[in-house]
C-alpha cells in the first residue's frame, strides 16, 4: 500500500516545468516536462506543420526523437521538415522510420536517451489499451507525444479516445490553429501554425467548444 500524502507534502513536491518561449507560453502556460500529450485533428488542419513546430520549441529545452509510422521517412516528410526549418534544430531531433514499439521503449530506456517522443500516428503504432498504459508507465520520465487522426473531432478509434482523456495535455488543431483543450493553459489558449490562413478561418473567434 502507498503511503498517504499530506497536504503539506503534495504543496511542498516540485514538479518539472517546461519553460516555453512567448507564444507557445501564450497557448500552453507551463506544462510538466514529462507525461502524454495528444494532438489530433483531420487531414489538412495543420497538424503536421504544428508538430514540426512544436518539436523545434521543445528542441531548444531538450533532444527528441519523432517515430514516423504514417509517413516514414518519405517525400512529404523531407517537405515538412524543410517548409518548417527543421534543420535550425541542430540534429537534436532525430527522425524514425517506424520504429516497432518495443524497440523504441528499448531506444528509450538507454542512458542518456533523448527526453521527448513524438509517436505519429497513434493509430499506426499497434498499441492496445493495455500495452499504452504499460509503455507509459514503463517511461514515466519522459514526455511523449501521440499525433492522432480524427473522425469529426473525435480521436479515430476508441484506443485512441481512451488515450486523450489520460493525457496531460490535450491539443485540437483545425483551421490552421492549435487549440488547448488539456490541463494546461496558457492566458491565450491556443498557437496559430500559420496566422494568416488561421485568422481566415477563424476571425475574432478566440474559444472553442469540442
Amino acid at each position: 500500500m502507498k503511503r498517504a500524502l499530506s497536504i503539506r507534502e503534495v504543496l511542498a513536491r516540485r514538479e518539472k516545468t517546461l519553460e516555453l518561449s512567448e507564444p507557445w507560453a501564450e497557448a500552453f502556460g507551463s506544462p510538466s516536462a514529462t507525461g502524454v500529450w495528444f494532438v489530433w485533428g483531420q487531414s489538412g488542419s495543420g497538424k503536421t506543420s504544428f508538430v514540426m513546430q512544436l518539436c523545434k520549441e521543445l528542441c531548444r529545452l531538450y533532444r527528441g526523437v519523432y517515430n514516423s509510422y504514417e509517413e516514414g521517412v518519405s517525400l512529404t516528410m523531407k517537405q515538412n521538415l524543410e517548409r518548417n526549418y527543421m534543420g535550425e534544430t541542430n540534429s537534436r531531433l532525430v527522425i524514425l522510420d517506424g520504429e516497432p514499439m518495443d524497440e523504441l521503449g528499448a531506444r528509450m530506456d538507454r542512458h542518456k536517451s533523448p527526453h521527448f517522443y513524438v509517436i505519429d500516428s497513434f493509430q499506426y503504432s499497434g498499441l492496445s489499451a493495455k500495452s499504452y498504459f504499460d509503455f507509459v508507465n514503463a517511461h514515466k520520465n519522459k514526455l511523449i507525444i501521440f499525433i492522432s487522426q480524427a473522425e469529426g473531432k473525435k480521436p479515430s478509434g476508441r484506443t485512441a479516445g481512451g488515450v486523450l482523456y489520460d493525457a496531460s495535455l490535450k491539443i485540437w488543431v483545425e483551421g490552421f490553429r492549435a487549440w488547448s483543450k488539456g490541463r494546461y493553459f496558457g492566458p491565450k489558449g491556443y498557437y496559430d501554425v500559420w496566422p494568416a490562413r488561421a485568422h481566415e478561418y477563424w476571425g475574432n473567434q478566440e474559444s472553442l467548444e469540442l
